[in-house]
């Protein structure tokens, strides 16, 4: 999964790297981008079964902590619409594979939060295992089909962070 998505992964963190995490306004904007694409994906993943496939998902869930930091920052919650779906287990798999990756990354980032800011979004309870979801996906998407499926589905949740990044993160 890593190396076929890495084309992605690096272009997300171009876009998102934009971010000036100590700027209040910067941050707020980087929330905004952040739930346009975490928002719809978890719901959507939810909805195609997640909790069936991942024995821990209640625990990984993070849209609640989102929209807590906005509120905390008295920004509106996006409604982009956007409209995705998750066909089989496999692509809920590489869906979560990507949610699960930015909790890695929101770890790193919130270091570079200012302590008055909410960031609970980025630094959730690391109950969550990262390990444990690569054996899930191991022992889950065994074949060429589910290997494709996988694939094609982080990509597609890639694609969706990388255009809200673009949208919300724009230079000043």
């Amino acid at each position: 999964m890593r190396t076929a998505t890495a084309a992605h992964h690096d272009r997300v963190d171009a876009v998102f790297s934009r971010a000036d995490l100590a700027n209040r306004d910067h941050y707020a904007r980087f929330l905004q981008a952040q739930a346009g694409a975490y928002l719809p994906v978890e719901a959507a993943l939810e909805r195609a079964g997640a909790a069936r496939l991942v024995p821990d998902w209640e625990a990984r869930r993070r849209s609640h902590r989102l929209r807590a930091d906005l509120a905390a920052l008295g920004i509106a919650v996006p409604d982009d619409g956007a409209d995705i779906a998750f066909d089989d287990d496999a692509a809920v798999l590489g869906g979560v594979y990507v949610l699960e990756g930015s909790r890695l990354g929101g770890a790193m980032l919130a270091r570079g939060v200012p302590a008055a800011f909410p960031k609970s979004f980025l630094t959730p309870d690391q109950s969550a295992s990262w390990r444990h979801l690569l054996d899930l996906l191991e022992h889950k998407v065994i074949g060429p089909a589910e290997r494709s499926s996988a694939i094609e589905s982080a990509s597609r949740v890639f694609l969706l962070f990388e255009s809200n990044g673009l949208r919300y993160l724009r230079a000043d």
